[in-house]
């Protein structure tokens, strides 16, 4: 169809996969308890990025946080048994349904709250060859903060990636200093850079996530950002919008009249634009971002269901002269 009709198609990261693998691969994601982040611990910054829940909302939220780390931490380790029991119920849990559901066979569990490279090695190796382990599991995708992977574990994933399809997963979201110290983000943009392309240089695959729409930012700046993204080398992308959530920084932002959300428009706009630019080599995970509760605050079409971002994301693209 996407011939008749004249449009190219975008590079999916489902289509990578079934091309890798000979058929279809669905990610499972997991949220372990004990992952944290060092951006809300006190290690590099307290309260986290200003779009996501923060200390001053949460007080125990940064102690919290540095407890848990240390009991990571201990030779005990009171939290491991506590991780491996909710990843074998949401590894379970979701494989038998993407199964029974929808025939899939094959699966990469997906380490998606927090940062996940945050914790001892032992812990983290751990866990990895646990989630491996599971029948269909072909590989990990790993979400983490490029300040936040030691060597070892970057070496380690390295020696993983020979025999199993192993991704990191890194938040790049601007290449703007100024932006990344406005959104609290504790690292600037070189850390990002280095990190996205020692990872590279071990033979790891990496996924790197865009916000458009972020606080002083025009289409210029957003549109640099993806093309540094793919500079650097990224394997796939996330698109992300912002939104605006309740007891967040950015929420008192907004409500102070200091931010100014980024309409639909200028949404489909700058993602049509970032799809143009992107090397075809590079696979789209994601293309929108929302949230369909209340604790959204604005702008309202981040609140409408996925299916409806998606058709109207559909929509620009083939205006553009894109199918996905």
């Amino acid at each position: 169809m996407s011939a008749a009709r004249g449009l190219r198609p975008v590079t999916t990261y489902g289509r990578y996969l079934k091309e890798r693998f000979g058929e279809r691969v669905r990610k499972i994601p997991v949220g372990l308890s004990g992952f944290t982040c060092p951006n809300i611990d006190g290690t590099v910054a307290k309260g986290g990025c200003t779009f996501c829940l923060n200390e001053s909302f949460s007080p125990n939220l940064a102690q919290n946080a540095g407890k848990t780390f240390l009991s990571l931490q201990s030779k005990s380790n009171p939290i491991l048994s506590k991780q491996l029991a909710e990843l074998h119920e949401q590894v379970t849990t979701t494989r038998e349904r993407f199964l029974r559901d929808y025939g899939v066979r094959k699966f990469l569990v997906y380490f998606q709250a927090f940062t996940n490279t945050y914790a001892p090695f032992e812990t983290l190796r751990t866990l990895y060859e646990r989630a491996l382990g599971y029948p269909g599991v072909v590989g990990l995708s790993i979400g983490t903060r490029s300040d936040s992977v030691t060597d070892e574990t970057l070496e380690y994933l390295a020696e993983l990636s020979k025999e199993h399809e192993i991704w990191i997963e890194y938040g790049i979201q601007s290449i703007y200093d100024e932006t990344l110290r406005r959104i609290n983000r504790g690292h600037d943009a070189l850390n990002v850079e280095r990190a996205i392309k020692e990872a590279k240089a071990m033979g790891l695959k990496v996924c790197g996530h865009l916000i458009f729409g972020l606080p002083g930012e025009n289409k210029e700046m957003m549109l640099n950002s993806a093309r540094a993204a793919y500079e650097w080398g990224i394997d796939s992308v996330k698109y992300h919008p912002l939104y605006v959530v309740k007891q967040t920084l950015l929420a008192n932002e907004y409500k102070r009249g200091e931010f100014t959300p980024i309409s639909r428009e200028e949404y489909l706009e700058v993602l049509t634009e970032a799809i143009r630019l992107k090397p075809d080599s590079v696979s789209v995970q994601r293309m929108t971002a929302g949230i369909e509760d209340e604790t959204l605050l604005a702008p309202a079409w981040c609140g409408e269901s996925k299916n409806a971002q998606m058709e109207a994301i559909r929509r620009a693209l083939a205006e553009a002269g894109y199918v996905i």
